[in-house]
């Protein structure tokens, strides 16, 4: 009995032995065209996960032009395609246009363990290659990574898109498009895995441009963070925190400012309008860079885009309030409004739509979308250079005017930091767009450049409020009642008049108990009397007596309005004395009387109590700067180098 078994064993693997050892063998022949290179010919096929240039799935080159290679006699059903080591350059038909996947089955094949095979040409196709270089440390072992994009309609999870791991490791993945500009991202299977910056916040799409020459070399990827897998500490970057506080300063200033003792109320109006609109922007911009909040309250990522018209108005407003006389708004100032409105209504279809539908929208920059945003910031930053050169020509022109009209410093060093810091805005401005000029017409690859630019606009911009508190807090006389009023810088008309506002017509109206009446000497009478000269030494006569006895100058916020109707004259003759008489601008009249008054006072026993800046206040000095600087301007030295510290200051 064991005999039998023994003899069948023996026959049983004689007749099956050949068979458990036998191969599929494919045996291809490359295009005529080819037949002269050297070419590496691989298989890519469902078992090896589709992976073009394993090593392991060479095909060797036997003569005559064919290559060939063994497989498992396992494999009975398998898709393939045959490359050279890339999925951009892979197989295609004679014309060089795709062709569908070869297909081994071991039922319906001629010969199982021998296919002979052509290749007919190779595909000329567009075809990106990608490969991840690198990963972040989170991320989970058993990941499946995708490609999303305008090449498949955003979808995050597409299986054709799955990356593959290779057996380096890498995870590497094909993409052929017709597109001239491929945008993608890479994400875990959804939007909520979606790759982001180290900190948790969105990148922006990345982009590659088509080019003529389609058999591109590997393309390196680094992921730097997941959106959904950011670390505690990470959640919020310097920059977030930056934005954050320059609204809460905000915040503070809509509280503080209408606090103030002599509130400027038709100014600060203004002003806290565009702070509240500055407030409203800063939080939007930053909340919206987060994954969650983007997806869910997708309409929030277009408000900040209303900035770019409605804030550059309310500023000009808030200056011709501050520095001028405007007691009523202009008859058509709400010419200045009509492109902010305009904006709102051609958002207002977007704003309309289902936050998942303006998501797409917004990620794959759809045409309608993406034309109205480059339209509204380029008409915007013409509009907003307009609005600066006149606000920067009317704080130029008051710092001019107002030593001939005022007697008190004012302080506009704010409005040029503020004005500083929008030219820093605008020029970055400027720049971006021609980032994305060059991006879209030449190719550029300047997503990142741009996107950095963006944010330190944004940083700029967030900059005035610090100052803005800043200022409030040490100089809050910048927020209060501004007594004297200049000329205006118009570009509208406030009335429909024949005449053109004078620098006089601007000037506070003169109360009537101090009228000037009868007796008072017209100018030109004075620049046609033969004793021209006598007259003004006549007139400067009185008004040293006016000002010795009265002190005029006592009061903080004198102006030459207010002294002319004292002394009964027009302040134009009363500023042409000043000026020829005393050779000086109405401010350096005003406070050379107050030096000298300080002088006496600081030197009178009676008031060694005051410290000199209680004096200086006193004699009609508004801040500590303004004394400082006046007194060294008429004596060329500081208050204690005068005096050589002879009072101890408290």
């Amino acid at each position: 009995m064991k005999f039998q078994k023994v003899i069948f064993s023996t026959i049983y693997l004689l007749l099956l032995g050949p068979w458990l050892h036998a191969q599929i063998r494919f045996e291809v022949h490359i295009p005529a065209q080819d037949r002269s290179k050297n070419l590496p010919i691989f298989i890519a096929c469902s078992f090896n996960n589709w992976s073009p240039g394993d090593p392991n799935f060479r095909l060797e080159s036997i003569g005559n032009n064919t290559y060939a290679i063994d497989l498992p006699d396992t494999l009975s059903y398998f898709e393939y395609k045959f490359t050279q080591g890339y999925w951009t350059q892979v197989e295609g038909d004679s014309q060089g246009h795709s062709r569908p996947n070869r297909v081994y089955d071991r039922l319906k094949e001629q010969n199982p363990q021998l296919l002979s095979l052509q290749i007919e040409g190779w595909e000329a196709r567009p075809t990106y290659r990608f490969y991840i270089k690198s990963l972040p440390k989170n991320t989970p072992q058993d990941a499946s990574i995708y490609i999303s994009g305008n090449f498949n309609n955003w979808d995050p999870g597409n299986e054709s898109y799955k990356l593959q791991k290779q057996f380096d490791g890498t995870y590497r993945v094909t993409v052929s498009t017709e597109l001239e500009k491929l945008e993608y991202k890479f994400t875990r299977g959804n939007w909520e895995t979606v790759e982001g910056q180290e900190n948790g916040k969105a990148c922006p799409n990345r982009a590659l441009y088509r080019k003529s020459d389609f058999r591109l070399e590997e393309i390196p990827v680094d992921i730097k963070g997941w959106e959904d897998l950011t670390g505690t500490f990470n959640f919020y970057s310097i920059y977030d925190l930056l934005i954050l506080f320059s609204a809460f300063q905000c915040i503070l200033l809509l509280v503080a400012i209408p606090t103030m003792q002599d509130y400027n109320r038709k100014a600060n109006q203004w002003l806290l309008l565009s702070i509240a609109f500055t407030a409203i922007v800063l939080i939007m911009k930053t909340m919206t860079g987060y994954r969650v909040i983007a997806e869910q309250y997708s309409r929030l990522l277009l408000i900040p885009d209303f900035a770019l018209f409605l804030y550059a108005p309310l500023f000009y407003f808030y200056l011709q309030k501050l520095l001028f006389k405007t007691p009523q708004m202009p008859v058509k100032w709400w010419l200045h409004f009509i492109l902010p409105i305009f904006q709102v209504l051609v958002y207002m279809p977007f704003m309309l739509l289902g936050s998942k539908e303006l998501l797409i929208k917004l990620l794959n920059k759809e045409q309608d979308l993406h034309f109205v945003s480059v339209i509204a910031g380029t008409i915007s930053w013409f509009v907003n250079i307009f609005y600066w050169f006149i606000n920067w020509k009317s704080v130029e022109g008051y710092n001019k005017q107002y030593p001939n009209q005022a007697s008190n410093e004012q302080n506009t060093d704010y409005l040029h930091t503020v004005l500083i810091l929008q030219a820093i805005c605008l020029v970055l401005w400027a720049f971006t767009g021609l980032l994305i000029f060059g991006q879209r017409f030449f190719a550029w690859d300047t997503v990142l450049l741009a996107d950095k630019s963006i944010d330190i606009i944004w940083l700029a911009f967030s900059a005035i409020p610090y100052f803005l508190g800043y200022f409030a807090i040490h100089q809050p006389e910048i927020f209060k009642i501004v007594k004297t009023s200049l000329t205006q810088v118009n570009i509208l008309p406030n009335k429909a008049s024949n005449d053109t506002p004078s620098v006089l017509s601007k000037l506070p109206e003169i109360s009537p108990e101090i009228i000037p009446q009868t007796d008072e000497t017209p100018v030109q009478d004075i620049e046609k009397d033969a004793n021209h000269e006598q007259l003004i030494a006549s007139w400067k006569e009185k008004i040293d007596e006016f000002m010795n006895s009265e002190k005029p100058y006592t009061n903080v916020g004198l102006t030459l309005n207010e002294l002319a109707g004292m002394l009964k004259i027009t302040p134009h003759l009363l500023s042409k004395v000043i000026n020829e008489a005393y050779q000086k601008n109405f401010f350096d009249f005003i406070n050379s009387y107050r030096i000298e008054e300080f002088k006496i006072r600081f030197e009178d026993p009676r008031n060694r109590q005051f410290t000199m800046l209680a004096i200086a206040f006193d004699v009609g000095f508004n801040s500590k700067t303004a004394f400082n600087r006046a007194f060294k301007k008429m004596t060329s030295q500081s208050p204690r180098e005068y005096f050589f510290d002879s009072r101890v200051e408290e």
